[in-house]
């Protein structure tokens, strides 16, 4: 994705099933949990580089010791500040008594980052500020240890608002309007009330306070807890918690918009947001690692025992298709083969832009994560090439020399590294026309790869702004004269804001949604703009769940085809010598490639959730009243 857009979050846990003195014996490390929390992290790393954190929890430590440990940065490295900060403490009991290390119940009572279960987390911040404190895991703090509650989350709720004012009907008196806040204390809220319905029943059976505490442990229903607290939620969410005396879970969706993966053996249980992480850090096949269950918790509870509980009924399976697309990495042996067909699928397109002329076409891809869809490209392309040698071949009859059989397998597809971005330049300089042309060179070119009667076809992840094309890619790439510059998105048109996860808020950043409206305004039909609006506005008031997505109005009147074309307008930079053809992948061809990944809504405005509806029509009104607001 050559534009810069901020994206989902990223969650890790590991579960150790064994005593610590286990692990030391077996693999000689005192750290074996957080050795594989940090692959765990770094491994997904891509999912957030404004910060991380990580919580640990100690089992069945005597009062008046520490059980709960917390780091969080919001270091330019923060993985690698959090477990620096974390080994000095080994590097210190080394530097101490070395033979120390290997004595489990020493560290248990010495050592921070020594308890059987790990909740890291890896931020990537949609909006707002980057302070450390808005760094996950949160921690709601109690002297009764079953409530204490420790949550990291990837997420954005839809109805925060909503959320809010049930906490305030409930008597609580958050201390800001936020999702992740909301969350934690809606677990929280019912989490005290199932220790108190628990401590009332013991309590009249007449145990002491002392055994009440181990049973309220042993029996909270973490089930229940859940159901309660997400029962109002609406948005893409895979949440992870840890209690204070052990019990652990990670819940997703209904929808299973976000995704969560897991996996178990008799020594630990591991959860995160991408199957490979799992997979290069235990070294175990993708058929070993689980998918958890859209509306489903895993639920780990103190005494070791593993279960996937249903917390919601199950909606539509919805995944996001840019996990699949762009966001998560592509070592996953599925989204390998998605990415690759995505490429293939955008072949025809491709063609007809070039007028088939494949012998003087030269094709690339920016940035690098389009490298695989790139490859799919390609490979379709040395279909269509195969095919031409085929006919020719046929033409030559029965006898022909190998002078010309030599002439024709020589074709190839011309396939070159066309950009390179350098690095990420600091606009130190405030004033446009400076600022701009320093982003014109973000990327740099290889000369003398392209000639002037050649069409140089470019293929990109997904087009959200169009930004960084006008301002910097294509105006570099006129300077190799190129006939004409193709840039392909394997994405199809982003016309919709995302509201759970993306940063993709307001509705004017989409040049998709520039060029329908360019379009309305050419054709004399500006007037529905105006009535988009009035029913856009008219459902303010409404309940979410009776609210219809209007903003579909606004690209009913144009084919895919027809705002491509304004597109490739709007996106040519004045006084460009090549010709502009900007052409996107279509809906289908992104369903064929990714079959179970129908999450769209970005493309189509078929939300998920009810949520959904309420954003784009709230994103619409604030475009229409050009207030530069956020829709969520």
């Amino acid at each position: 994705m050559s534009d810069f857009i901020k994206h989902e979050c990223g969650i890790a846990m590991v579960r150790l099933l064994k005593p610590l003195q286990y692990y030391i014996d077996k693999y000689g490390s005192a750290t074996y949990g957080l050795d594989k929390m940090y692959l765990l992290m770094e491994k997904q790393h891509n999912r957030g580089q404004d910060g991380a954190g990580l919580a640990n929890i100690k089992f069945d430590v005597a009062p008046g010791e520490r059980y709960i440990s917390r780091y969080r940065s919001n270091d330019s490295q923060p993985i690698k500040d959090i477990f620096g900060k974390i080994n000095a403490k080994f590097s210190a009991v080394y530097n101490y008594k070395p033979e120390l290390l290997k004595d489990a119940e020493w560290l248990k009572k010495n050592v921070a980052f020594t308890g059987e279960v790990s909740l890291g987390h890896l931020r990537y911040g949609t909006f707002g500020g980057n302070s450390i404190e808005q760094c996950h895991p949160f921690l709601r703090q109690n002297n009764w240890m079953t409530r204490n509650l420790v949550v990291a989350g990837n997420f954005n709720l839809t109805n925060v608002d909503e959320l809010f004012n049930l906490l305030v009907e409930i008597g609580q008196h958050p201390k800001q309007q936020s999702d992740t806040v909301t969350v934690l204390e809606k677990i929280g809220h019912f989490l005290d009330e199932g220790n108190q319905a628990l401590y009332d029943k013991f309590k009249a059976e007449g145990h002491s306070r002392v055994e009440i505490s181990k049973l309220i442990a042993q029996h909270l229903d973490l089930q229940k807890i859940l159901t309660n607290s997400a029962v109002d939620w609406d948005g893409g969410y895979a949440m992870a918690g840890i209690l204070g005396h052990g019990d652990a879970f990670v819940l997703r969706d209904p929808s299973g918009i976000r995704p969560a993966f897991w996996y178990q053996d008799d020594e630990v249980v591991v959860i995160t947001s991408e199957r490979p992480a799992i997979q290069t850090a235990f070294n175990v096949p993708a058929e070993k690692v689980q998918e958890i269950t859209p509306g489903h918790a895993v639920i780990i509870k103190k005494n070791g025992e593993v279960s996937e509980k249903m917390i919601r009924e199950p909606l539509a399976k919805t995944p996001c298709s840019f996990e699949r697309i762009y966001f998560s990495r592509g070592s996953d042996q599925d989204i390998y083969k998605e990415r690759k067909q995505l490429g293939r699928n955008i072949v025809p397109l491709v063609l007809k832009s070039i007028n088939n002329d494949m012998k003087n076409s030269v094709f690339s891809f920016i940035p690098n994560t389009a490298e695989i869809s790139f490859y799919g490209l390609m490979k379709g392309m040395q279909d269509e090439l195969n095919a031409v040698k085929l006919r020719k071949i046929k033409a030559l009859g029965d006898n022909p020399s190998d002078e010309e059989l030599t002439k024709i397998l020589a074709l190839r597809n011309r396939i070159e590294k066309i950009a390179i971005k350098d690095a990420k330049l600091r606009t130190f300089i405030t004033e446009d026309n400076s600022r701009n042309d320093l982003v014109t060179h973000v990327y740099d070119i290889t000369y003398g790869t392209v000639y002037p009667n050649d069409n140089l076809v470019i293929i990109d992840d997904s087009i959200v702004r169009g930004t960084t094309l006008k301002q910097s890619i294509l105006r570099i790439l006129d300077r190799l004269n190129p006939k004409k510059i193709v840039v392909v998105s394997s994405a199809p048109q982003i016309r919709y804001p995302d509201c759970y996860g993306i940063d993709m808020a307001k509705l004017g950043d989409f040049i998709a949604f520039q060029a329908a409206i360019e379009l309305l305004k050419e054709h004399g039909k500006e007037s529905l703009i105006k009535e988009v609006y009035d029913k856009c506005k008219a459902q303010e008031n409404l309940p979410k769940e009776q609210i219809v997505n209007h903003v579909k109005e606004i690209y009913a009147p144009f084919s895919a085809e027809e705002i491509s074309r304004k597109i490739s307008q709007l996106l040519t930079p004045e006084n460009m010598k090549a010709e502009v053809d900007i052409v996107f992948q279509s809906i289908e061809g992104l369903h064929h490639a990714c079959p179970d990944h129908q999450g769209d809504w970005y493309f189509t405005g078929n939300y998920p959730t009810p949520g959904g509806n309420k954003v784009v029509n709230r994103a619409f009104v604030y475009f229409f009243e050009g207030k530069n607001l956020r829709a969520y």
